[in-house]
């Protein structure tokens, strides 16, 4: 096994360990995995807890910063000491992260758009976990991503791991 095989195989135990412990320690009426909510307002989606509501934004928001090709926005969902997986590498680090997915940014339409279809907010209150579908410029799935999100002293969540995964058959950007 490699150094990055047993680096991934971290993030994956790290993703388990938080939706293990959302999912079996968190009262009932907080554990719900329910669809994203789509919602355009600050309104919480019935069966999301205030925490829950505030990661979908905030993964919406970071997810229209591609959209917009907005790149300079994109900097401020991305903690500083963050880790990207690539599908060869590691990504450390805020810089690290701006520098390689600027070319992402550049050209006039988005090169994928992703949105989360699962949140989930460990029992702790300050790490949560979204994950969803990634699609190509035709809205095609092509991936899954999974995000960890941590929640600073101000109540900002920005993103410390980052991990897309190809579907079947298909190749991410």
């Amino acid at each position: 096994m490699t150094f990055t095989h047993c680096k991934t195989g971290i993030f994956a135990a790290l993703a388990a360990a938080l939706m293990f412990t959302a999912t079996h320690r968190v009262a009932a009426h907080e554990r719900k995995a329910m669809p994203l909510p789509a919602t355009s307002d600050a309104s919480v989606q019935a069966g999301y807890t205030v925490p829950q509501q505030q990661v979908a934004d905030s993964e919406r928001a970071f997810a229209a910063t591609m959209q917009n090709r907005d790149h300079a926005a994109m900097a401020t969902f991305v903690a500083d000491d963050a880790i990207f997986f690539t599908g060869t590498g590691v990504l450390r680090g805020r810089a690290e992260i701006l520098t390689a997915w600027r070319k992402y940014y550049e050209a006039k339409q988005a090169p994928f758009s992703w949105g989360a279809d699962q949140v989930e907010i460990f029992p702790a209150g300050k790490l949560a976990y979204s994950g969803g579908t990634v699609r190509d410029p035709a809205g095609k799935p092509i991936a899954r991503f999974n995000s960890i999100w941590r929640q600073d002293d101000a109540g900002k969540w920005t993103i410390i791991f980052d991990r897309g995964e190809p579907l079947p058959g298909k190749t991410t950007p």
